[in-house]
């Protein structure tokens, strides 16, 4: 006779061959129902009374179910004003939006005194919703959207400190071993990058040459028609390299600001012709600080899971 037996039921369990010391505690399911996971996407919030930072890359003991492994923490997240208005009330990931980057997992409360909570007065800069991205030293087989406890249980026990440090939901169960190849590029986690360099000279009103942004071996070739802006305000495109020393050409579509092209013109004279060291020296002398050179700024971000690498503006 055939008995079925029902969730809270007690079930004896006859298995030839196996040393019951090699298991403490396990879990019964229909086949395929619990995933074993390597890896894995939760919702995350920092538990306010831990004290120490919580950063990306680190280390934490994570219990998920029955089972505390050790685990590597990645954070990213929506900030207040990426895509605020298509935030809903549900904390789910979504592989087609941007996410930033995080070094640390943020705090709600920018202090916690004896218990009390303290608002933070500026809140612009945290992030709306945060995440984190869990690599586990061993596979995890755990129950869909479960509780994530992240904690740091070698503190010692006897130190009056909070070793919980971060709680969330489990969103998405990573199975496949090779997910840094097939999961983690579809995962869209930005970094903002900044270059600066300096515009040299003049070439007529609508282009410049400028120098120090890249490096001489660099393949300039690469950033050809993206946007830059200069410290005077003008906004331009990159259109190529200039000679062999990395210096670059921007075209400027509007022109050059008549302010730019007085400062910029001056600088091109007195480049002009060979001068003695007295001359040289005098000219220095004499010039004012007032015309500082003019900074051109690259600013771009890139997608850190991106196997190419491509620049984003």
């Amino acid at each position: 006779m055939r008995i079925l037996s029902l969730q809270g039921d007690r079930v004896g369990i006859c298995v030839t061959q196996f040393d019951p010391k090699q298991l403490e505690r396990g879990l019964v399911s229909t086949p395929g129902a619990l995933p074993t996971m390597v890896a894995g996407i939760i919702s995350v919030q920092k538990i306010r009374y831990y004290k120490g930072t919580v950063a990306t890359k680190a280390k934490f003991h994570i219990t998920m179910g029955h089972e505390t492994v050790m685990g590597r923490v990645a954070f990213f997240g929506i900030t207040g004003s990426t895509e605020a208005a298509d935030l809903t009330s549900d904390t789910g990931l979504s592989f087609e939006r941007s996410y930033m980057y995080q070094d640390e997992l943020f705090s709600e409360m920018s202090k916690v005194d004896s218990g009390d909570e303290i608002d933070t007065t500026d809140r612009s800069h945290l992030p709306s919703r945060q995440y984190a991205l869990l690599e586990f030293e061993k596979p995890v087989t755990c129950i869909p959207a479960c509780l994530v406890i992240g904690s740091k249980l070698d503190t010692d026990i006897h130190a009056n400190v909070c070793r919980l440090a971060f709680h969330g939901c489990l969103l998405e169960p990573i199975t496949d071993a090779k997910y840094k190849e097939t999961i983690l590029p579809k995962l869209k986690i930005f970094k903002n990058k900044m270059r600066e360099g300096v515009i040299e000279r003049l070439l007529d009103e609508y282009s410049v040459i400028g120098r120090s942004l890249f490096k001489k071996e660099s393949n300039i070739q690469t950033f050809v028609g993206l946007k830059v802006k200069l410290s005077t305000g003008e906004e331009g495109v990159i259109e190529g390299g200039f000679g062999q020393s990395g210096k670059f050409k921007v075209r400027i579509s509007s022109g050059l600001l008549s302010a730019t092209l007085e400062q910029l013109s001056v600088t091109k004279k007195k480049s002009k012709g060979k001068t003695s060291a007295t001359e040289e020296a005098s000219t220095q002398n004499a010039a004012t600080p007032s015309h500082q050179p003019i900074k051109v700024t690259l600013a771009f971000k890139r997608y850190i899971y991106d196997p190419k690498k491509l620049m984003i503006q």
